[in-house]
């Protein structure tokens, strides 16, 4: 496990686990509904993916692969194991595909960030610092004590900080050391106080781990080459690239029409928005500038397509080496 670092959930987890439904469910009964067959897929794979929550925009979406009739309807048709049996194998591989498309990344904080800012002396005092002048926005060389509430919401997840509602335990060590009070402490008692508070929650974490999921975007060229596949969505935006080009009249070249319409909506296609960070930008620029280098003037439609399929295609590898993670805001 990785405190404070990435952990990606992509459906590889889930590949090799195997649901054997048996008449019986639970000691209830036989199994009678697919809510219920549904539920126990869920809560297998959710302790296979080190026990988060599936959210459920994946769950519907895993169903819709899974089942034609409508959600509701299915939820209390009654099945037998057979049948049972084939749903639930469908829907956890539904599961893992959609996983794949769109991988959840998690933080595993067990306190080892921590516990290297304490054991450094220069690294904390330096911390500490910077959290106090953050706050101190009056610039009085003081600070009210329960600011530390707000030091540890600065520091986050990247820092080995849980947030308080993944870990209310932060409340109580905050009360065992007086840090919601009105008392101004100086920069020297603040550090002071800071470090007795990171060194109770380093050790809480040693005892029970909090995973956390991260606010970030993995763009792995899944979706893209789900595009390149289907022959009739790629067409359809292909015929999108081509109105914008007549729309243009000549007034730029193929390829930075091309740029132009995946920089404003290749979101939609699998594509890193062109926005989310600098090695985004430079993918860019490195695609378009090996495709100018080797490409002669295109003059028809059927030659533009093949443009816009060869610029995708290298997205599509190069992002397969090298994912791009950016935050899900963008």
């Amino acid at each position: 496990m990785s405190d404070g670092g990435f952990t990606v959930l992509d459906g590889t987890q889930l590949r090799s686990l195997s649901i054997h439904l048996t008449p019986s469910l639970d000691s209830n009964g036989p199994v009678k509904t697919g809510a219920q067959v549904l539920d126990l897929v869920e809560s297998k794979a959710s302790s296979s993916l080190l026990g988060i929550s599936l959210p459920q925009n994946l769950k519907s979406s895993a169903l819709k692969r899974t089942v034609s009739v409508d959600d509701a309807a299915f939820r209390i048709k009654e099945l037998d194991t057979d049948h049972a049996s084939e749903v639930a194998t469908n829907y956890l591989t539904a599961i893992a595909d959609e996983l794949k498309d769109d991988p959840i990344v998690v933080s595993i904080l067990e306190g080892n960030t921590l516990r290297l800012f304490l054991e450094d002396e220069d690294d904390f005092a330096m911390l500490a610092e910077n959290l106090f002048t953050d706050l101190d926005t009056e610039d009085k060389g003081k600070i009210c004590k329960a600011q530390i509430r707000n030091a540890l919401v600065n520091m986050g997840v990247d820092m080995g900080i849980p947030p308080f509602s993944e870990f209310p335990l932060l409340n109580d060590i905050l009360k065992k050391h007086g840090a919601e009070g009105g008392e101004e402490l100086g920069q020297a008692q603040f550090a002071n106080l800071l470090q007795q508070v990171l060194q109770d929650i380093a050790d809480a974490l040693a005892e029970k781990y909090v995973i956390v999921i991260r606010n970030i975007k993995i763009i792995n060229g899944t979706k893209l080459r789900t595009l390149l596949a289907d022959e009739k969505q790629l067409n359809n935006v292909i015929e999108k690239m081509l109105q914008e080009k007549s729309s243009l009249d000549g007034e730029l070249e193929n390829t930075d029409i091309i740029r132009g319409f995946l920089e404003k909506s290749g979101k939609e296609l699998g594509m890193p928005p062109s926005e989310a960070n600098e090695a985004v930008v430079l993918l860019y620029d490195a695609i378009f500038a090996d495709v100018k280098s080797n490409k002669t003037t295109v003059k028809t439609d059927d030659g533009f397509s093949e443009l816009v399929k060869e610029i995708l295609e290298k997205f599509a590898e190069q992002l397969e080496v090298n994912p791009v993670y950016h935050s899900s805001e963008y």
